[in-house]
């Protein structure tokens, strides 16, 4: 149960920090005096460097030993609490680069740490958990900076949410231990076994599918504060507050979707409906213009980006000839490929924003 807690939250404070900036990319823009597209760094790049630590740390994590990977990853979100005191927008960049190399670390040395310490059903609601907390995380932090930026300032907000993360990876510090040496310092992996791994059809399928769900998913949560603001009349706070939906519907979508798999044995539904919610959301979340209609868009949206996930992670588990070291590895994979989407998708709808004057181009790429 400590382990439990304390992996849950990890993954909450990593979901308050992935978006948090967000909502306040007007503040930055008029502090710091950059453009949308500059401002954009702030996700996209902490998402590239995400991603850039994905693959590798699965291996690093079996060479590092799992407990002190799981420490240093956590202790670099933490750093996020930095953002309160960064004088310029270059280091307000490199905290946020902080945090995508420790963002990019933990999620494969999660993978055999759950391994270690529960049995296969429990991994299933584990990562449904994981998942839950993290979109709360998501959905807190974006629904709420713009207000707590309004009472202490949108610097010392962004600290706030960084210093939590820090205060977690110190408990881990006293706390957490491994269950046994397996993922321990000094074992290995070979090389012949990552190709192995990464040459598998379901390995590839499942990587592609997550990362074309979360490139739209990144452009969205990015962008559509600023769009509901500038285009639907809305304040940052209210436009704040809807975009927040997203990872918030997406709590109890990913409840559901980590306890329907144990009494439905087709893990086929657990893609394809999702699959449809993401499409028709996507796009309703900008084409429609009444409040309703988005409403019911982002529900849809939430749905389908979150409910396949505990599906999508625990599968890989289940294929033959697995060990908590290949599946680090497979859960690096989903990192790196998603995150490279993720940080492509944010720059391209800010670039075709200033070039085009709108953000419909941009969203209606990675809508389709």
């Amino acid at each position: 149960f400590v382990i439990a807690a304390l992996i849950i939250v990890a993954h909450f404070s990593m979901g308050i920090n992935v978006f948090v900036v967000a909502p306040l990319f007007p503040l930055i823009i008029d502090d710091f005096g950059v453009n949308r597209t500059t401002v954009s760094l702030l996700v996209a790049l902490a998402l590239l460097i995400h991603a850039c630590f994905g693959l590798p740390g699965g291996v690093i994590v079996v060479r590092f030993g799992l407990k002190r990977m799981y420490f240093v990853a956590w202790l670099m979100i933490g750093l996020s609490a930095l953002s309160a005191v960064a004088p310029n927008f270059l280091s307000l960049l490199i905290v946020r680069m902080a945090y995508g190399v420790g963002f990019g670390a933990i999620i494969p040395a999660t993978a055999p740490l759950l391994m270690q310490w529960f049995r296969p059903r429990e991994i299933l609601i584990m990562n449904s958990l994981n998942i839950a907390v993290l979109s709360l995380g998501v959905a807190l932090s974006v629904s709420t900076v713009a207000p707590l930026a309004n009472a202490l300032g949108w610097q010392n907000a962004l600290g706030v949410f960084g210093a939590i993360a820090l205060v977690g990876a110190i408990a881990w510090g006293f706390l957490g231990k491994t269950e046994s040496e397996a993922t321990s310092a000094g074992s290995d992996i070979s090389i012949r076994d990552v190709l192995s791994v990464l040459r598998s059809r379901t390995i590839v399928l499942l990587v592609v599918a997550d990362a074309l769900v979360f490139m739209q998913y990144t452009a969205l949560t990015s962008w559509l504060p600023t769009y509901y603001n500038e285009s639907r009349g809305m304040s940052l706070t209210q436009a704040g507050f809807i975009t927040g939906l997203l990872p918030f519907v997406g709590i109890f979508a990913v409840l559901a979707g980590g306890f329907l798999p144990l009494r439905i044995d087709s893990k086929r539904v657990f893609f394809i409906v999702p699959g449809l919610f993401v499409g028709l959301g996507g796009l309703g979340s900008f084409l429609i213009d009444n409040t309703i209609g988005i409403y019911v868009s982002l529900v849809l949206l939430g749905i389908g980006s979150w409910s396949y996930a505990p599906t999508l992670l625990s599968l890989p588990m289940e294929l033959p000839g697995i060990t908590p070291e290949k599946v680090a590895v497979v859960w690096g994979s989903f990192v790196t490929v998603s995150g490279v989407g993720m940080f492509i998708a944010p720059i391209v709808v800010g670039v075709m924003r200033d070039v085009a004057g709108t953000f419909v181009p941009g969203f209606t790429i990675f809508a389709v």
